[in-house]
């Protein structure tokens, strides 16, 4: 299984997959795995494989993405091109750790579950447009599935179950000012207003903390004003970028950020909520009792779009991902494959 899954993996690194151009490498999946007998359903670049549906068990999903995001400045050498250095225990390539290793020790964990009795039904699902959060990715599939009662999420953390994982939210602020001459006593600054809200936003603190996410964090992260030096600026906006932890839903931290500040706030979205699996679900027993570690992430994944019990779990390490050298163990694919299996087989969730 582990050459296999390595095999696969390396020709999915060559066909460039970015986001809302993962076509090639879905059409390559598609033709790879229906070679290999799988009934493959297909939206957009979405694809997926289940088992025969028996309406009395619960359903599982594992998923993975297909997409990447560009090449990091620094590549060394085609960050398509599969790299192996004799003697190492590393593929590079882009997408090789986030999330290419994830997708083909699914795969593989699939194929097996599928072959043996088990108390539930199986979906896996290679998605696309994750690294941007698009509206063409899992969120558009999710309704041509039975109701799933429990997900899966390769993304690299080290095999090590994240149970929950902060929220995303962007605010677009604008603050309006006047302009006027700046050799004299006119207008009115808008950079002057704009930092008594970024100020706001650099000191709040929400009450709510998590023992595994940890307080709210909002950053204000860029910042625009002004046209020329002798000018009142009468037009200021900054961007704030916003992590959330199970307390608070996108929606109520939005509410509560207009009541404090004078800015004119515009969301890009409040989809992207925290999410967070109990410590009593059966999978993270399982997970506990085989000595792994349940932790809370602070990146986000395709978790932040289902609205059932979820846990991110797969081979690789975050910090690896989108940098101009990221690269897997073969040995972590085998790791992640061995423990998935074991993770799954047999685990009963109520329907």
């Amino acid at each position: 299984m582990e050459n296999e899954a390595i095999k696969l993996l390396k020709r999915m690194i060559a066909i460039p997959s970015f986001s809302l151009e993962e076509n090639g490498v879905a059409d390559f999946l598609q033709q790879y795995w229906t070679q290999a007998g799988q009934r493959v359903n297909r939206r957009g670049n979405n694809l997926w494989l289940s088992t025969p549906v028996d309406p009395g068990k619960p359903v599982l999903l594992l998923n993975s993405h297909i997409d990447t995001v560009r090449p990091a400045a620094g590549w060394v050498g085609d960050p398509f091109t599969p790299d192996e250095p004799e003697g190492g225990d590393r593929i590079y390539g882009l997408g090789s750790n986030d999330a290419g290793a994830s997708v083909v020790s699914l795969y593989e964990a699939f194929t097996v579950l599928s072959r043996r009795e088990q108390p539930y039904n199986l979906i896996f699902l290679a998605s696309a447009e994750e690294e941007i959060s698009g509206p063409g990715g899992v969120e558009s599939v999710l309704p041509l599935f039975p109701p799933v009662s429990f997900a899966v999420v390769g993304e690299p953390t080290a095999m090590q179950p994240a149970v929950a994982e902060r929220g995303l939210m962007v605010l677009d602020c604008t603050v309006t000012g006047k302009a006027g001459h700046a050799a004299r006593d006119e207008g009115i600054n808008a950079i002057s207003l704009a930092l008594r809200d970024v100020e706001w936003f650099n000191t709040c603190r929400f009450p709510e903390e998590s023992d595994l996410l940890g307080p709210v964090k909002m950053s204000v992260t860029q910042i625009q004003a002004g046209t020329q030096h002798n000018v009142i600026p009468d037009r200021c906006t900054f961007v704030v970028d916003i992590r959330s932890n199970e307390f608070y839903s996108n929606a109520d931290l939005l509410g509560r950020i207009r009541e404090h500040v004078r800015c004119d706030i515009q969301p890009r979205s409040t989809r992207l909520n925290s999410s967070r699996t109990d410590l009593s679900h059966p999978f993270v027993r399982r997970a506990v009792m085989m000595g792994k570690q349940p932790f809370g992430s602070p990146t986000l994944s395709d978790r932040a779009l289902m609205p059932f019990a979820s846990v991110k779990i797969g081979p690789g390490d975050s910090a690896r991902s989108h940098s101009a050298a990221e690269y897997i163990r073969p040995s972590e694919i085998r790791e992640a494959i061995d423990a998935y299996i074991a993770l799954l087989d047999g685990l009963r969730v109520e329907n």
